[in-house]
């Protein structure tokens, strides 16, 4: 009986082995598991994150061209009196009309500066340069003059960093 006793005390041991082992093998399999799915999870967290910061760079990138559009615009709306004020400018017949307006001008395009727009600064007698002038009358070339060249500037062109936003209006002189 001791003998049947110790043999199923073995047996019993056995067991409780083999179950040990398969339940080490279960929890093995299972942290794998969560390990491989942590892994997943952390992938897909920075692939969200790498996204998010695409996305928030763009939107800012996109708002900050929207407001400087915006403003080149706005600025587009008011450049004809600016030309009006240049027109007056020059009929001004006394000094102190002339200073008053001058300064009016001025103010004006300390303005536009301060909002990054500036003038095209286009000289009579410059060769005509289509991207940033509009070609608006021919002229016959006279004496001394090349064709394809700026004989008068007719309305003054603006621009904000590389974009035009009025092209200048200016007379041309061609070949007769």
């Amino acid at each position: 009986m001791a003998k049947k006793k110790t043999q199923e005390n073995q047996q019993e041991a056995v067991e409780n082995a083999a179950e040990e082992k398969a339940e080490e093998i279960v929890q093995s399999t299972e942290l794998e598991k969560a390990l491989a799915q942590a892994e997943d999870y952390k992938r897909k967290w920075y692939s969200v994150s790498a996204e998010y910061d695409n996305y928030r760079k763009r939107n800012a990138a996109a708002v900050s061209k929207a407001y400087a559009d915006g403003a080149a615009e706005a600025v587009l709306k008011l450049l004809p009196v600016a030309d009006n004020f240049g027109y007056a400018l020059d009929s001004a017949s006394d000094e102190k009309t002339k200073s008053g307006i001058d300064k009016v001008i001025k103010s004006f395009n300390n303005i536009l500066s301060s909002l990054g727009i500036e003038e095209i600064v286009i000289e009579a007698g410059a060769d005509f340069d289509e991207s940033v002038m509009e070609a608006v009358f021919n002229y016959p070339c006279g004496e001394g003059e090349k064709p394809n060249s700026v004989k008068q500037v007719l309305k003054k062109g603006y621009r904000a960093k590389d974009k035009v936003i009025r092209y200048a209006q200016v007379a041309v002189t061609a070949e007769q």
